[in-house]
């Protein structure tokens, strides 16, 4: 969903409120007076029950508070910006709020945590968030938002003539190799692709750390891949993001892709690689969809909980490495193969509140990445437990070298299991997954 069409000028407001339920009162005023049917008193009660059972405050002086209810309309979005601060309870004692987007959304709202998501990805962003609260004027602000919620992004790079060359020796190359998409890491580039410029009849795919949402008239890519950069090396994203393209069919096993990118940051396409997907997976893939994804787990819910490992392997919890294990799919078998070590942090909330699609899941994950044992999630997303122990054996099955028991562990309850297994190593940060006892490297090992 664009999320520039839920945007409108008479719900962004300057805030004179200095707590948290006088702001919310302000925003749902501003709500009510263009859609009266909405009954404040009742809607401040649920935005207030939902902070008081987990935070909304996503950092950067940025809080998100949301609720569902009974309406017409499928989503009501307010902004509202304090220069002075707003007290909350979720930020530091030093910190306040100075922007709050409250998103409201009707029962029938099929993409609501995709939506959630989508928010809390671009005020994540410090130059967005700078620009909207640092705004002249609210006119400005609102523009900043169309813009920053609509996908564009200010270009702080040309694409200069060695820049068109490649891409054109990347069509040459695609429809020579008999390819069936080019592949363009975005990241190459500080300020993103300007639009226009690298169109081709071929099928284009877009990889990328930030999601971007274009425009129809400046849609150049047939699909956007969201993957963290492990490292700043070329291409560096390479095997997460087939992997998440063949997951959504954007290709099949038997294509060849070409591949199109640069080192990160340096505005220069550098680098032409053609990808022979049956043989750089031939390992892990035996030609059917159902052989790489079980079938009960939901694309969008392998792309979260790569993310989240491959954050988990970046930025480790407060400055140290941290290891982990997820457990996605199967969850009958997985849990007859499993015993907690831990009380279950995940018991007794809404499931809604605990599907790792939910954005504010991210920190409650990290934080509890610490604990031994593995997160069972199922595969729609819901969060079941964390600190379970893994009880299956493969006694048939032989890591490598300086692999311990959290990979065995992996590997033995894929096998046992139809399911997948993502491992985080404490000692490399490197990020694998296992499929029926196969291990597949999706990130390079730190050095």
């Amino acid at each position: 969903m664009r999320l520039d069409k839920i945007i409108a000028r008479n719900r962004v407001i300057d805030l004179r409120s200095v707590d948290l339920e006088g702001a919310l009162q302000e925003l749902i005023a501003a709500s009510a007076a263009k859609f009266p049917d909405l009954k404040p008193e009742s809607l401040l009660r649920g935005l207030l029950a939902r902070e008081s059972t987990m935070t909304t405050y996503l950092g950067l002086g940025v809080a998100l508070p949301h609720v569902r209810l009974k309406m017409s309309r499928r989503y009501i979005l307010a902004v509202g910006r304090s220069r002075v601060g707003i007290r909350h309870d979720g930020a530091m004692a030093d910190e306040r709020v100075h922007l709050i987007v409250m998103l409201i959304a009707g029962e029938r709202a099929r993409d609501y945590l995709q939506v959630l998501a989508a928010i809390a990805r671009q005020v994540r962003e410090r130059d967005l968030v700078d620009g909207l609260v640092n705004a002249a004027d609210l006119d400005v602000l609102y523009e900043r938002l169309l813009g920053g919620f609509g996908g564009i992004r200010p270009v702080q790079t040309q694409q200069n003539r060695i820049n068109r060359l490649m891409f054109r020796e990347a069509e040459c190359v695609a429809k020579g190799a008999d390819c069936g998409a080019i592949m363009v890491f975005g990241d190459t580039f500080v300020g993103g692709i300007e639009p226009g410029v690298l169109r081709s009849k071929l099928k284009t795919i877009l990889v990328t750390r930030n999601l971007i949402e274009p425009s129809e008239d400046q849609k150049d890519f047939s699909e956007t891949i969201q993957v963290r950069s492990f490292s700043s090396q070329r291409m560096a994203q390479l095997r997460s993001a087939i992997l998440v393209a063949l997951t959504r069919g954007v290709i099949a096993f038997t294509d060849r892709i070409c591949c199109l990118g640069g080192m990160t940051g340096s505005n220069q396409f550098d680098t032409l690689v053609v990808v022979d997907i049956e043989r750089e997976f031939q390992t892990l893939l035996t030609g059917q969809m159902a052989d790489l994804l079980p079938e009960d787990v939901k694309p969008e819910v392998l792309e979260r909980v790569i993310a989240v490992a491959t954050e988990l392997a970046v930025e480790g919890r407060e400055g140290r490495p941290v290891g982990c294990l997820f457990v996605v799919g199967d969850n009958e078998k997985v849990f007859a193969l499993t015993k907690p070590l831990v009380l279950n942090p995940f018991f007794g909330y809404k499931e809604e509140d605990r599907n790792i699609l939910n954005p504010f899941m991210d920190e409650t994950v990290k934080e509890f990445s610490s604990i031994d044992g593995a997160f069972v999630i199922r595969g729609d997303g819901v969060v079941e437990s964390a600190g379970s122990l893994i009880q299956a054996t493969d006694s048939n099955f032989n890591l490598p070298g300086g692999l311990g028991s959290r990979h065995a562990a992996a590997a033995a309850i894929s096998v046992a299991a139809n399911c997948i297994a993502l491992v985080v190593s404490s000692s490399t940060g490197q990020v694998t997954l296992f499929r029926r006892g196969i291990m597949l490297p999706l990130t390079e090992k730190r050095r």
